[in-house]
């Protein structure tokens, strides 16, 4: 029996031509024609104005927070449910992670928790759209501005997501995009940043390109660059970039492909999970998740392994997800958090395979399998 990966990153039919035409054009360094096209399509797709494709959405978190003039002694609010690059670009400025409890029902930050979490040194909330369902942003963006912070949203999960009619990624000043081979859109390993404050534009610019004004003289601005400021290389080759292109290119049909079927799941798992003591995260009505991931979330820790390892011994790969920041070695050198939902989401969730090229024979054999547990 052949086994069904939890993953299997989607190739475009033109994805190698494009590559090889990056090659051919000579420029394989970032900021190339591919670049230039990639963030064209961005900005159409997310609605943002101001879009810098960047190495990862690791690098995109760290000059989040560079931008914001995060350092030793500010204090950085964000949910422990999330991977540790969320924690690391902070905490790698000298910033203290606070790490704060989710909500049972969207596995979001709470945000009714976060405004006790403030103090004279928080400086900035992060929040993660996570399996791309919005978190409450009119509620925290309140928040934020009656306290003088910023927020930036790790949008890892979220592209395509909307939330009250807006894309997300659109709403704080700052947001970061992921294409992982994980994610919905990929390239192997690379991100953006959506610069959604103007003013902080060219100082990401200036940032992004080794702390030069680099970008400023090829628009013809300056008549040299020079050093400016202090930043860091987080330029993608032109060559991941042209495979990126042939992703946003055929963004609705990898997000059709998605949605079928995380809605088949959902509506052949839903009964089944009731009766089972099982349960799913929920979306609600006033915001749309882009098919990012399916969880079920077990009665208990016992059950949750059962269920892995009885989808293991029907050739299905299916995974668990982040163990908590907060109670990892170095999450607790920032000192002792009490986070109960937190910690039971993260022992009871169990996710699905999914990806654009599981087909009819697959799903069926996957339903089947999970319908026959216990």
């Amino acid at each position: 029996m052949d086994v069904i990966p939890f993953n299997r990153p989607y190739t475009t039919a033109h994805a190698t031509s494009a590559m090889t035409d990056a090659a051919e054009r000579g420029h394989l360094s970032g900021d190339g024609h591919y670049t230039k096209l990639a963030n064209s399509l961005l900005r159409a797709l997310t609605g943002s104005h101001r879009v810098l494709l960047t190495t990862s959405c690791t690098h995109a978190l760290e000059m989040s927070a560079m931008l914001l003039g995060v350092g030793p002694g500010d204090e950085v609010i964000m949910p422990s449910f999330t991977f540790v690059s969320t924690a690391n670009a902070f905490a790698l400025r000298g910033a203290t992670p606070v790490f704060v409890d989710i909500r049972p029902d969207t596995f979001n930050i709470d945000e009714r928790l976060i405004e006790a979490a403030i103090t004279e040194r928080t400086r900035a909330i992060v929040v993660v759209h996570y399996a791309g369902v919005g978190c409450e942003m009119d509620e925290i963006t309140d928040i934020a501005a009656r306290h003088g912070l910023q927020v930036v949203e790790d949008n890892a999960h979220g592209f395509g997501g909307t939330y009250r009619g807006r894309n997300l990624g659109t709403i704080a000043p700052l947001a970061t995009l992921s294409f992982h081979e994980t994610k919905n859109i990929q390239c192997g390993e690379g991100g953006a940043l959506l610069v959604n404050d103007e003013s902080l534009f060219e100082d990401a610019e200036i940032l992004r390109e080794k702390g030069t004004n680099r970008s400023r003289f090829f628009r013809g601005q300056v008549d040299k660059y020079t050093w400016v400021s202090l930043g860091s290389s987080y330029l993608p080759s032109d060559l991941l970039a042209a495979y990126l292109v042939t992703q946003l290119e055929e963004f609705d049909e990898i997000q059709k492909r998605r949605m079928l079927v995380w809605q088949r799941y959902r509506s052949d798992l839903s009964s089944w999970a009731a009766s089972a003591g099982f349960s799913l995260q929920h979306c609600p009505d006033d915001r749309n998740h882009p098919a990012h991931l399916f969880a079920l979330i077990a009665p208990d820790l016992a059950s949750r392994q059962a269920l892995i390892a009885h989808l293991g011994d029907h050739a299905i790969k299916a995974v668990f997800h982040y163990v908590p920041l907060h109670s990892s070695p170095v999450g607790r050198t920032f000192g002792e958090r009490h986070l109960p939902v937190t910690d039971d989401i993260s022992d009871r969730l169990v996710r699905l395979p999914l990806f654009p090229t599981l087909d009819e024979r697959q799903l069926d054999r996957i339903v089947s399998a999970v319908t026959s547990f216990g």
